[in-house]
């Protein structure tokens, strides 16, 4: 890491010291071209004989000729500033975009190692734990419930990789009909409150409201809001869930009594591997791809998705639709 860094510190230094040593040359090479454009002038004046007939009009020439030539090495010199300044700036942004993309990667890498890794343990201690000892039937039923759920974890993180992966790639069709938007919500958090019985999941749905959406789709973004407040919320909090139709739209809320987002990271979340700045949002599960798909899906379904902050604390999510009718 500390070879790594000091690689990024030459770059950068290398790059100012070269920049600097081109807009160096420049001016010196409009210093010297301004010299003997001068040293030129001033040795055709000095042909010039003093009774010589015309003799103002060659000098006012001379002097015309040394003001265009300076007037053209002045506009050139400008030129070529605007042309190095504009790719310098192009490179440097660039080369930034590169460094911070590398970074969030290798913090990509290490979550979603770290993401796997701990399903993977506790589900092989849980099978190892049933294999070697003889368990009353409540404890082996606890067990495998843990087993599963683990397993649903990791589950649910391959899909989203390889859902991000293909709508990226342009490799996933999104198929739209005629979906039951509040039967696809009440399954949603039937599913969490199956998994996370100790967690509070409170829902209030408008029945019966249809959408034209690609259901698989929309039931992965659900499914990363609510996961997402489940994350970022203490365990004795209330996470809410609702429907409602605002005029002619659809509204799909999903609230947590969290540490809230502040308000210069709202639209920065839904960007790929963004983790807020919050230290503790940092230390929660996550790989900063839940809420990026959510917006893929939203934009490709003509939705919109945003985060407002929830009353008294937290954060809320909104989907907006229009209903099909």
């Amino acid at each position: 890491m500390a070879n790594k860094s000091h690689k990024i510190r030459f770059i950068y230094f290398f790059y100012w010291f070269l920049l600097a040593y081109i807009l160096a040359a420049l001016i010196w090479w409009y210093i010297a071209l301004n010299r003997q454009n001068k040293m030129m002038s001033e040795w055709k004046m000095a042909e010039i004989a003093l009774n010589e007939p015309g003799k103002d009009l060659k000098i006012k020439e001379i002097q015309e000729a040394e003001a265009r030539k300076k007037a053209q090495y002045l506009g050139e010199g400008a030129i070529f500033l605007l042309l190095i300044g504009a790719g310098a700036i192009i490179l440097f942004r660039a080369v930034n975009n590169q460094l911070k993309l590398s970074r969030q990667q290798q913090h990509f890498m290490m979550a979603i190692t770290h993401e796997l890794k701990t399903p993977i343990a506790v589900s092989k201690l849980n099978l190892e734990t049933l294999q070697k000892r003889k368990l009353d039937e409540q404890q082996q039923q606890k067990l495998i419930g843990n087993a599963l759920q683990e397993a649903n974890r990791m589950n649910d993180l391959c899909s989203n990789l390889l859902l991000s992966s293909q709508m990226e790639g342009g490799g996933y069709v999104v198929t739209k009909e005629k979906t039951n938007m509040s039967a696809l919500l009440e399954k949603c958090v039937h599913d969490f409150q199956i998994r996370f019985p100790e967690r509070k999941i409170k829902h209030e749905l408008f029945e019966d409201t249809f959408v034209l959406a690609d259901s698989f789709l929309m039931q992965m973004a659900i499914n990363n809001l609510i996961d997402n407040a489940i994350k970022y919320s203490p365990k004795d909090t209330e996470i809410e869930i609702s429907l409602k139709k605002i005029g002619e739209c659809i509204q799909i809320q999903v609230e947590d009594e969290g540490n809230g987002i502040a308000v210069e990271d709202r639209t920065r979340v839904f960007e790929k591997f963004f983790r807020t700045g919050s230290e503790a949002n940092k230390n929660a599960k996550g790989t900063g791809l839940g809420l990026f798909l959510v917006q893929r899906i939203v934009l490709a379904h003509q939705a919109k998705v945003f985060v407002t902050d929830n009353e008294p604390k937290g954060s809320r999510f909104v989907i907006q639709m229009k209903p099909f009718i």
